[in-house]
């Protein structure tokens, strides 16, 4: 069911609800009304059959004959009763149609006047006190009249209620229709975005002043998702150019070298040498499509199930390090908290091994031979803090800002092997367990790492 035929019936079934109970209570209030009439000319009737049999005798003529053209109105099937103290039928016949027991009569004279239904007839008896003793007036009719007319107005109400729903159903198509049009213009403005022109926006002018409220918040939502998904595919485009990029530069120089081992026989040395070129080139491949793979695994979804201990993670990386660059690599661990819980991390091992012995490489990699990398971890207050400092050649500041973008490399260190990847990666990784890393760096004075966990 589309959205405007919900609103549809959703408006249609609210408002029949409230008119069908308008006119529930309407019709309830006329047929207590009609009752309230009903008995009250009962009531008038029992009266007036009081002053016409016990009263008559006290009334001059012309008042009497007054008396008559005024109340005197016979009721349909109309049955009249009197009974005097002895609970005996008097002044009229006893009329067949009418039964009453002891026991009623009883509770006439107590409570003095009494109103209940006779089968389809409506009855009322009073108790009468007169100079000839005391009587019983009972009147019973029915109200044909009075049914009529109810049955009249339920028709009337039946015919108002069935057209208000038709004419319900055709207001809230409009209102419903007139509610969604902006919606609907939206909804055209984003279907014709494809995935060859992210960069058009949905037009937020185009919404009325009186709409620029929750359908403005809808249409910025949409375009703020439009300029990320237009980001994304342009880092996956720039990725993929990258990627295929250093792909194939091993590749070549791999195929060309050994095509020019085969061109001519050669003698041993000279082909000990092109090996040892080929697979030198095939082990940077090999780290590349590891860093890749590492960086499919950072983007996917990863176990974070594993307890891992900061500092020994540290040392763990340390010992992954070279044997003749790891003298270069000095470990501080300050003064360690006394619970070990402070330095564990939910996470994935590997991972963090991979991320943090990027930052080292990096360090290792872009400082002179004898210059030191100093590592220090610092936890206190629910944070870990972890520093990779460096004395080396440092990033320009203009260059900073893109270093975590992959395969991007600052100039101060295309004259060094890489692939502008360790970084993006090491990123994605600290991320992925809920951790942030920054970098500052000054040309010429060396770069710092900076990897923060916790609150």
């Amino acid at each position: 069911m589309t959205i405007r035929n919900r609103l549809t019936w959703l408006f249609m079934a609210m408002v029949a609800v409230l008119l069908l109970v308008v006119l529930t209570v309407i019709f309830a209030l006329q047929v207590g009304y009609t009752q309230r009439e009903f008995r009250q000319r009962l009531h008038d009737r029992a009266q007036v059959t009081g002053y016409i049999y016990l009263e008559k005798d006290e009334m001059r003529a012309g008042s009497f004959r007054d008396f008559e053209k005024k109340y005197l109105e016979s009721l349909n099937d109309e049955i009249l009763q009197i009974y005097d103290d002895k609970l005996r039928v008097r002044f009229l016949a006893e009329d067949e149609r009418l039964r009453l027991s002891e026991a009623t009569l009883a509770r006439i004279i107590s409570n003095g006047e009494l109103y209940f239904t006779l089968g389809p007839r409506q009855a009322l008896g009073i108790f009468y006190h007169d100079n000839q003793g005391d009587f019983v007036i009972l009147v019973a009719a029915e109200n044909t009249s009075g049914h009529r007319r109810l049955a009249h107005l339920a028709i009337i109400m039946g015919g108002i209620f069935v057209g208000s729903l038709l004419l319900i159903y055709i207001l809230g198509r409009l209102f419903a229709g007139r509610a969604l049009a902006p919606i609907a213009a939206l909804n055209d403005q984003v279907d014709r975005i494809t995935a060859q022109d992210l960069h058009r926006r949905v037009d937020e002018g185009r919404l009325r002043a009186s709409e620029r409220d929750d359908l403005t918040r809808l249409a910025r939502t949409f375009n703020r998702l439009l300029g990320r998904l237009e980001e994304s595919f342009a880092g996956q485009r720039t990725f993929v150019s990258n990627a295929s990029h250093e792909l194939r530069t091993p590749l070549t120089a791999s195929i060309g070298e050994l095509q020019v081992l085969l061109a001519r026989d050669r003698q041993p040395a000279d082909y000990r040498e092109g090996v040892a070129s080929v697979l030198a080139e095939l082990q940077q491949l090999k780290l590349l499509i590891n860093n890749l793979l590492d960086m499919a695994q950072a983007d996917g979804a990863v176990a974070l199930d594993e307890d891992v201990r900061l500092d020994e993670l540290l040392w763990e990386v340390r010992e992954a390090v070279p044997p003749a660059l790891r003298n270069r690599l000095r470990i501080d661990l300050g003064n360690l908290p006394d619970d070990p819980a402070e330095l564990e991390i939910k996470g994935n091992r590997a991972l963090l091994s991979r991320a943090l012995g990027n930052l080292v490489d990096n360090a290792l990699k872009y400082s002179g031979p004898a210059q030191p990398v100093e590592v220090a971890l610092r936890c206190a207050a629910g944070q870990c803090r972890i520093r990779v400092a460096d004395a080396g050649l440092g990033i320009a500041a203009d260059d900073l800002p893109n270093v975590f973008q992959p395969f991007f490399r600052a100039a101060s260190a295309r004259g060094v092997a890489g692939h502008g990847v360790g970084l993006p990666l090491s990123r994605r990784i600290v991320e992925l367990h809920g951790g942030t890393i920054a970098i500052s760096s000054e040309p010429g004075r060396g770069t710092v790492a900076e990897v923060v966990f916790g609150a």
